[in-house]
């Protein structure tokens, strides 16, 4: 459905922003989300994905006609997903760049990016385990679990643990598997 004029675009945003159902045609299903849950998908807002390719554009709406206004070019980057419309996500980097983001260059594998240089990567999430590499800052590793405060991670060919607080793509209490 597209808005016949600039109003209803402004009625179909707002929509968007509160979640509910402005501008739906009578007798169409309405789709209950859940608050705190993307309008497309259902998945919980904000959420951390990851580029899945060497480039991504980042538009400044949803459309392939918006102006390109970032692109990411780092295969496996964190990304957080702070909106949807339709095919698109609204995606922030770690410094706040991004726009909104056709899903298909979106993956749902999680990763991570290193916040400081000389981050120690532990055997085991302990501050008193071996610290088996010291990774610089900008290394992107692929997450494999994640405790309270730990994210067992792989980088640069090691494999060990990284405490939250040094690194961006997990949420703070979140948990995985």
């Amino acid at each position: 459905m597209r808005p016949r004029s600039r109003l209803a675009a402004l009625g179909l945003l707002a929509g968007l922003i509160i979640g509910c159902p402005v501008g739906a045609e009578e007798g169409a299903p309405v789709r209950l989300v859940e608050p705190g849950h993307g309008s497309v998908t259902n998945l919980p807002l904000p959420r951390f994905v990851s580029l899945k390719g060497t480039e991504g554009n980042a538009r400044r709406g949803p459309s392939l006609n918006q102006r390109i206004d970032w692109v990411f070019t780092r295969r496996g980057m964190p990304l957080e997903i702070t909106a949807e419309f339709e095919n698109w996500r609204l995606v922030v980097d770690k410094d706040g760049a991004g726009g909104w983001v056709h899903y298909t260059l979106l993956s749902g594998a999680r990763s991570v990016v290193v916040q400081t240089d000389m981050t120690p990567l532990y055997a085991a999430p302990d501050e008193r385990a071996d610290v088996l590499a010291l990774l610089k800052a900008d290394v992107v590793g692929k997450v494999s679990e994640c405790t309270a405060n730990w994210c067992r991670i792989s980088a640069g060919g090691e494999k060990g643990w990284l405490q939250k607080s040094t690194f961006w793509g997990v949420g703070k209490q979140e948990v995985l598997d």
